[in-house]
């Protein structure tokens, strides 16, 4: 819920001209990171994409903090250098988002090795998209971390699109998790609208890599509701196919189950929702009266003294 209703308010404080730039945003694939993030530890390591702002709140940042780095603000995460793109927190775990496809699953890979060397009980967990399955680092991690046995768990974010293009326009294969056969490692398939299910094949995912059995590839099949970025209409998609997936959303999936076991009543459900609603909103108050970086600082980050 939070997840949602966050990235709801990305979009009105970009309408707002509160946020510089264009933002990627996750709504549909939250199930993804709530369910993989709960089943690691918080000493482990977690690298992701620039559509990232479901793992940060899934893996605990701040929603002032966050919203406060989507608006540039010196009190964002990143000092507001990062912005959208760029969600980074190293006290969380969080290695840093790339605007490069591809790019951290090596760097999930080096953090992982990272903690075998050092006998550290640590492991880390890549998630990317589709899109960057068909990049070279890809298959060079994959491959690499097979060979060393590294503690890391590769979680693809299918949701059928590499920016504008359908995945089967550019993938041969019905299932990318297959291509873990060619790497050693286990490759399993997952409903990623479930966070149980998913929750589920990470925490075994894992138990394999802290036993020293080396890396897994988990395939989530999952779906964005927007277009690949703000700007884009997602006027590609067939007729239907939103609307389809809408019927499946994470959130609905999870409140059925709650209510169905007698765990939360409907009314107690919205009163979550407008209880979150209302942190969403104080939150982006907090971090709209932020102070912007000074040029002095945003200089310190690129020359030396």
């Amino acid at each position: 819920m939070e997840i949602r209703l966050a990235e709801d308010k990305v979009m009105e404080i970009y309408m707002e001209g509160l946020v510089p730039g264009t933002v990627h945003l996750s709504q549909g694939h939250e199930a993804v990171a709530v369910g993989a993030l709960a089943a690691i530890r918080g000493e482990d390591w977690v690298g992701c994409t620039y559509r990232g702002h479901h793992h940060a709140l899934a893996r605990g940042m701040d929603l002032s903090t966050l919203l406060a780095e989507i608006m540039g603000r010196a009190t964002g995460c990143c000092k507001g250098m990062g912005g959208s793109i760029h969600i980074t927190d190293f006290s969380l775990g969080l290695l840093g988002a790339s605007a490069i496809i591809g790019a951290g699953i090596p760097v999930a890979v080096g953090a992982a090795m990272s903690a075998k060397l050092r006998g550290e009980d640590r492991l880390a967990i890549a998630f990317f998209g589709d899109g960057a399955c068909n990049h070279g680092t890809f298959h060079e991690a994959l491959n690499i971390a097979s060979v060393w046995k590294a503690p890391v768990i590769f979680v693809i974010e299918n949701n059928l699109y590499g920016e504008y293009t359908p995945y089967r326009d550019t993938t041969p294969l019905e299932d990318i998790a297959d291509r873990a056969v060619a790497y050693a490692m286990p490759g399993t398939v997952v409903d990623g609208q479930d966070a149980e299910m998913v929750y589920a094949e990470v925490l075994a995912a894992a138990g394999r890599a802290r036993s020293g059995e080396g890396p897994s590839l988990i395939e989530a099949k999952t779906y964005r509701y927007g277009g690949h970025s703000r700007t884009d209409p997602a006027r590609y998609r067939p007729e239907g196919e939103l609307e389809a997936w809408r019927a499946r959303d994470p959130i609905r999936i999870l409140e059925d189950r709650l209510t169905e076991a007698g765990v939360l009543t409907q009314d107690e459900q919205r009163a979550v929702w407008v209880e979150v609603q209302d942190a969403v909103d104080q939150a982006a108050l907090r971090a709209a009266t932020g102070s912007w970086p000074s040029m002095e600082e945003a200089k310190s980050y690129v020359y030396t003294a």
